[in-house]
């Protein structure tokens, strides 16, 4: 049986984090969730540097990504996550509680492959993480090759 691909949550709110977290553990995927608090850790984290440098994780099978974030905002994680041959076809969900047209033009326009509003409602946005959580690791079907990275 092939392992567990992990789950990248890009998140620096602390109870978004704990909310996500208990949403997946909710729906039972035993998915490793490895976090990271802005995007410069999500892209250490994606390219093995700085505290991650050495792991043997691969790629994540999807990155929950925050689009409001310090250092290293979520469009400027994705776009560098689209313009790298080996992150390109890592699925990428925004998840941020914009709703700014703007955020979603160019979210689209860099190659998100979904756009999800936090719901405000507490129950609503555990739902909507479960099945997030519940496609991206299960249902979804990568194309060869793409949760795969060689160092």
């Amino acid at each position: 049986m092939a392992p567990l691909k992990r789950i990248l949550l890009v998140e620096d709110n602390e109870r978004d984090i704990e909310l996500t977290l208990a949403a997946l553990d909710e729906h039972n995927l035993v998915n490793e969730v490895v976090t990271a608090r802005d995007g410069a850790e999500a892209l250490d984290y994606l390219h093995h540097r700085g505290k991650f440098a050495g792991h043997a994780n691969g790629l994540p099978v999807v990155v929950l990504l925050d689009l409001k974030m310090p250092k290293v905002d979520g469009l400027e994680v994705l776009r560098q996550m689209r313009s790298d041959a080996t992150l390109k076809h890592v699925p990428v969900v925004m998840i941020t509680s914009s709703r700014e047209e703007q955020d979603l033009v160019n979210s689209y326009q860099l190659g998100v492959n979904a756009y999800v509003v936090k719901p405000v409602d507490f129950q609503k946005f555990v739902e909507s993480v479960k099945q997030i959580g519940f496609f991206w690791a299960v249902i979804n079907e990568p194309p060869p090759g793409a949760v795969k990275r060689s160092n």
